[in-house]
């Protein structure tokens, strides 16, 4: 079957893709997309966090066929996802299809240090700035669907209390930290939007 979404704010089209296929698999594996991780295939560990229709989902238990028509948003495209929100969209995520990043840049999409020192340094999103400043990345396996989730719950609450931070982000697992420098990472990027707007 063949199917029609939108990827990072760019239509797109999957073809062959056959009904057991996994979201994940179609953005990994044929649109070149791998920074959702393929780690528990059961819904248990977030590494495949992904925003679909703006709500955070395990890409690896929806089936492809599932996003026909529908707007994908993956840690590639944060940073452009985040700047337009911003800048367009104040409080609000795009309306499907009509911006975003391009599969090509998203596939050449690399994390520089953003020490202004470089002119090839890449504008991370606030929350991708935050978790490196926080010391919130380690092996960074999970750090994907962290910052997926994230970014949705600054969207929806600026101000999350803690407690509102271990729940947005309690379907996703890390086995390298205690989780400490990860909620403080969300706790600068808050401090910092709030700063923003100011």
């Amino acid at each position: 079957m063949r199917v029609n979404f939108t990827v990072n704010g760019r239509k797109q089209e999957a073809d062959d893709v056959w009904e057991g296929e996994s979201l994940l698999y179609v953005l990994r594996e044929r649109m070149g997309l791998p920074g959702s991780k393929n780690a528990c295939e059961q819904g248990e560990c977030g590494s495949c966090t992904v925003r679909l229709d703006g709500v955070p989902v395990c890409s690896c238990l929806v089936a492809a066929g599932q996003a026909e028509g529908r707007e994908i948003v993956t840690v590639e495209g944060l940073a452009d996802y985040a700047r337009h929100r911003d800048d367009s969209h104040p409080g609000t995520g795009c309306a499907a299809g009509t911006c975003g990043t391009s599969l090509d840049q998203a596939q050449r999409w690399q994390a520089r240090p953003n020490d202004g020192q470089s002119a090839e340094a890449a504008e991370l999103s606030p929350i991708q700035q935050a978790f490196i400043d926080a010391g919130a990345v380690q092996c960074g396996f999970c750090t994907p669907g962290l910052l997926v989730a994230a970014d949705e719950l600054l969207e929806t609450q600026p101000q999350p209390s803690d407690q509102d931070i271990r729940e947005a982000l309690s379907g996703n697992l890390c086995r390298c930290t205690g989780y400490e420098k990860i909620l403080d990472a969300v706790r600068l990027a808050a401090a910092r939007q709030e700063e923003a707007v100011r």
